[in-house]
């Protein structure tokens, strides 16, 4: 089931997509109060609604999409350097990457409105001269989770998305730490939609493209992660409860710019398109303004 957040004459709204995805039916149509994907999240409560044989639907051609979830309720939670190929190419490209391994790295990523797919991405080149882009794997929580074992994680994921991790590097390694780097307005495109979790599962194996401009920049798979989602939920809902609606994003895979040699590095700038891939989920496409 895929889920989404679209608007319809000016009106915002949280919805899924019909099986064979060319329609929308709102959450109001399947009997739900909810008025946001953060409320319907949270009145599902864990299960997935029913889809009647008859019901109001919108053709998809009608709608614009927006991301799943505009306006998270918290700050993003993501993983630094949770690919084994993208340590080894960030920890050659400035010494501020040369972390301890052994933990994971957990930073989060402020952000004011989630990118919706095929939106532009500002890239604040007033202070950025080194604009980057990451291709994640977002895990969205679907109940409130506390002290939660890695076995029983699937429970607790609502479902999954796409996330560009949009980075300014200049001003990530300059200040010795991640958060104001990768929170800058528009660094958080998502979408097109959030997969529910039983069609993929807590420990899923997808594969992970990025293409800019047409060439292809990262590709591997989800299977590559150092620490995997059921690891993730469980160390960190030991510590925090990780609310209804949490956006987890799990870490790049190699094939960004800061990882080229000095020689070829080449980082976004006005106009290029950023094409984020991954199985099973769908293509999340920005441009740079």
């Amino acid at each position: 089931m895929k889920f989404v957040t679209y608007k319809y004459k000016n009106l915002e709204q949280a919805g899924v997509l019909t099986p064979d995805e060319s329609s929308v039916i709102s959450a109001h149509s399947l009997g739900f109060k909810a008025e946001s994907m953060n409320e319907w999240i949270r009145e599902l409560d864990g299960s997935l609604p029913d889809l009647p044989k008859e019901c109001d639907t919108i053709p998809l051609s009608d709608v614009k999409l927006e991301a799943p979830i505009p306006v998270p309720l918290q700050d993003v939670i993501c993983l630094g350097l949770n690919y084994r190929d993208h340590v080894e190419e960030a920890t050659k490209a400035d010494a501020v990457f040369d972390v301890q391994r052994g933990d994971a790295v957990y930073f989060a990523k402020r952000l004011q409105r989630a990118v919706a797919p095929n939106d532009k991405i500002d890239g604040h080149f007033d202070i950025c001269d080194s604009l980057d882009y990451e291709v994640e794997l977002a895990v969205v929580i679907g109940k409130d989770a506390k002290n939660v074992k890695a076995e029983n994680a699937a429970d607790y994921i609502f479902g999954y998305s796409i996330l560009n991790d949009v980075s300014a590097r200049n001003l990530q390694t300059r200040h010795k730490q991640w958060y104001f780097g990768k929170s800058l307005d528009d660094f958080t495109p998502m979408g097109p939609c959030i997969v529910s979790a039983g069609d993929i599962g807590a420990a899923p194996e997808l594969d992970i493209r990025c293409y800019v401009n047409g060439q292809l920049r990262q590709n591997s798979n989800t299977r590559m992660m150092i620490f995997d989602i059921p690891y993730i939920i469980e160390e960190l809902s030991a510590g925090m409860t990780l609310k209804a609606g949490t956006i987890i994003a799990t870490g790049t895979p190699s094939g960004v710019a800061l990882g080229m040699s000095p020689e070829t590095r080449v980082y976004l700038k006005s106009g290029d398109v950023i094409r984020c891939e991954i199985d099973g989920i769908g293509v999340l496409e920005n441009t740079v303004k």
